[in-house]
């Protein structure tokens, strides 16, 4: 009865109509983006503050012979600010208000995987703005950066990338990286590391990595084991300390991308990817007054994408999405556009 009336009700509010699979309302998306050549991975939403209709996705195409592609609201692929000739570039953030050569900037950083570097561009004309690019886990062994999140400090708008790594020489413990990112005075940022730190079960890899900036954690999924939270701010008193890890046995298989859902108040969700399984797990983004860091299972919400791994989320109202926007990759070398309304009504979700 639940899903009937959750059908009819997305009917008459105009919403794109749910398919069924088994006895669950898969939601669809509102914009497929066209494809890319050779691998959709990771997506990363830029806001254009000025002219929300005019905002963008950031998507990487993960190969050898790999992308950095744009693509505008309704899916379509921006030729002109596509950045060609990555090496594997794995996922892709991005940060506001940047101070680069004595001015402001927004800029989309990549985890560029066989080169072991990150990329740096400027939003929304993409030009590099990195020297050439910032290496990351130098003098290890283990060094094909995967994940990134990019954590901007509010005491003093530091901004920090958070890495991960894909390899079995990797160490259990100090697997991600952290780096300061620094106006080199010449127009380029470049890279100080900061800290190593980050529990690691050694049972698959690490790539997907949230930070909640304004709560100031980091949540990384420990593929086929569960989620983990840290402190962002290396600062912490604690930041070594594991704060919490919780999706446990509520997976199918891997645990991957990671989206968060802030309201003004400290409240909202976390959005954890259960690839296999065609889901994303919703947990609730703050603990209780006894447990601060305790994320209970909320909800399952069943998406049209195949397998995702890579997504983002912005509650900023954009023209065909209200709410918010969702974006998830898919295998089919896509990603997909999802109205947050659409989500939290098919998950029975407040906003």
């Amino acid at each position: 009865m639940k899903l009937v009336i959750n059908i009819a009700l997305a009917l008459v509010a105009g919403l794109p109509l749910a398919t069924v699979q088994g006895a669950e309302a898969v939601v669809k998306p509102r914009v497929v983006t066209e494809a890319v050549k050779h691998d959709s991975d990771d997506p990363a939403i830029w806001i254009n503050r000025a002219d929300p209709s005019q905002s963008l996705v950031i998507g990487t195409d993960k190969d050898a012979d790999g992308a950095l592609y744009v693509f505008d609201l309704q899916g379509r692929v921006v030729q002109d600010k596509v950045v060609r000739g990555l090496l594997r570039p794995n996922n892709v953030d991005i940060a506001y208000d940047v101070m680069v050569g004595g001015v402001k900037v927004d800029v989309a950083v990549v985890a560029e995987r066989y080169a072991h570097r990150l990329r740096v561009f400027r939003l929304p004309d993409m030009l590099a703005i990195d020297g050439g690019g910032i290496p990351v886990f130098e003098g290890e062994r283990a060094r094909d950066v995967m994940g990134i999140a990019l954590y901007t400090r509010a005491s003093d708008d530091t901004l920090f990338a958070i890495v991960s790594r894909s390899d079995a020489f990797a160490p259990t413990q100090g697997y991600l990286n952290q780096y300061r990112l620094v106006d080199d005075g010449n127009g380029s940022l470049h890279g100080v590391f900061t800290r190593a730190f980050g529990e690691w079960s050694g049972l698959k890899e690490i790539e997907a990595i949230a930070v909640d900036d304004a709560a100031g954690f980091v949540y990384y999924s420990d593929e086929t084991y569960g989620v983990r939270q840290y402190h962002a701010d290396p600062l912490a008193e604690d930041a070594e300390d594991q704060l919490a890890e919780f999706g446990r046995g509520e997976f199918t298989e891997d645990h991957e991308g990671i989206s968060v859902y802030a309201r003004d108040n400290g409240t909202g969700y976390l959005l954890v990817s259960d690839q296999q399984a065609n889901h994303f797990n919703v947990y609730s983004r703050e603990g209780t007054a006894t447990a601060p860091y305790t994320h209970g299972l909320l909800a399952r919400i069943a998406v049209s994408t195949d397998e995702s791994d890579g997504s983002d989320l912005t509650t900023v109202e954009l023209p065909g999405f209200p709410g918010g926007l969702f974006v998830a990759m898919s295998t089919d070398r896509t990603f997909q556009f999802y109205a947050i309304d659409d989500l939290l009504q098919a998950a029975g979700l407040a906003k």
